[in-house]
């Protein structure tokens, strides 16, 4: 049994079809739904989601979106269930990550899953592969002393303790993407980028960080993770993928964006919870849509990959 198990296994609730493939060892990909909760408007954080779990479809694995409903841990969510979170009220959802995790079980309603808490809810579930947009990490500063708290993600946290294979477009390009990576080189964490040298800039395909290790494929990517993860070190990895080149924004303009949104939200003094939302929404407004665009690119592609990363674990051959 998962270490993560004892009483949350109480409090998930397995959708049938998941469920089946993972009675079958079937390839599973779980899916985050903060994204639709907090992270894009109404319709498209439905459309977005919809076409994450198609491209998991594709691929031959089945998809598994997380989220919190009235005290339970749904592992997979009907057509209606995805519906009814992606048109909720933003005001009426919670946020939910391992540090809150007992206060979203015990309200009511929807809440969405962060990174920490699917991943918690995926690995209790027996599901090994994860796809989400991009990581949390260290903000502009927050070593140095210089932002209003010391905001590092739990995502980073939840990296080190919970084995399993996180697929992203790395940490989000909000923050200091060079600590985030030394942070989780610290917390043992396998970083892996595929297909290129540099770690990947989110909303552009490169960064000016070098990616502690690189794998050529999806093939190479899956040998690599099968290794780690029977080794049982306890620690999950994190394998990044560039933006699809024909939406990924220029590191210019992705970096003026960026620079201006956290210089603001220094001035208006938004830290904790609130801050990431801020910013993507600020970067938005600032790079006219375009890193909507490309956000959206990449949650789908990410999760095209996650099905084939987790396809080859289980050894079923992908199309």
């Amino acid at each position: 049994m998962s270490r993560l198990g004892g009483p949350l296994l109480d409090r998930l609730l397995i959708a049938p079809e998941v469920s089946a493939a993972l009675r079958a060892g079937a390839p599973v990909v779980a899916l985050e739904s903060t994204l639709i909760t907090h992270g894009l408007p109404h319709p498209l954080n439905f459309e977005v989601a919809r076409a994450a779990e198609h491209a998991v479809r594709v691929e031959g694995a089945v998809p598994a979106t997380v989220a919190i409903r009235d005290g339970r841990l749904m592992v997979g969510l009907s057509e209606e269930e995805l519906v009814a979170l992606a048109s909720a009220m933003v005001d009426t959802l919670g946020k939910a990550a391992r540090p809150n995790l007992a206060a979203a079980l015990a309200a009511p309603g929807w809440a969405g899953a962060t990174v920490s808490a699917t991943m918690i809810a995926a690995h209790v579930a027996g599901i090994t592969v994860f796809a989400t947009g991009g990581i949390g990490g260290v903000h502009h500063g927050a070593l140095a002393g210089r932002a209003p708290t010391f905001d590092i993600s739990p995502d980073l946290e939840e990296l080190a303790r919970t084995a399993m294979a996180v697929v992203s477009a790395g940490p989000k390009a909000i923050l200091d993407v060079r600590a985030t990576i030394e942070y989780l080189e610290t917390r043992g964490v396998p970083v892996v980028t595929i297909g290129q040298e540099d770690v990947p800039g989110f909303f552009s395909r490169a960064s000016d960080v070098r990616s502690p290790l690189s794998v050529a494929d999806v093939e190479a990517a899956a040998r690599l993770t099968r290794h780690h993860l029977d080794l049982a070190l306890g620690a999950g990895i994190l394998l990044c993928v560039p933006v699809p080149e024909s939406e990924a924004l220029s590191p210019e303009v992705a970096q003026s964006a960026i620079e201006r949104a956290v210089a603001e939200a220094e001035g208006e003094r938004i830290s904790g919870p609130r801050l990431t939302p801020w910013l993507l929404t600020r970067v938005a407004q600032l790079s006219e849509g375009a890193s909507v665009r490309a956000n959206r690119a990449l949650i789908v592609n990410n999760a095209r990959v996650a099905g084939q990363l987790a396809a080859r674990l289980q050894g079923v051959n992908a199309r």
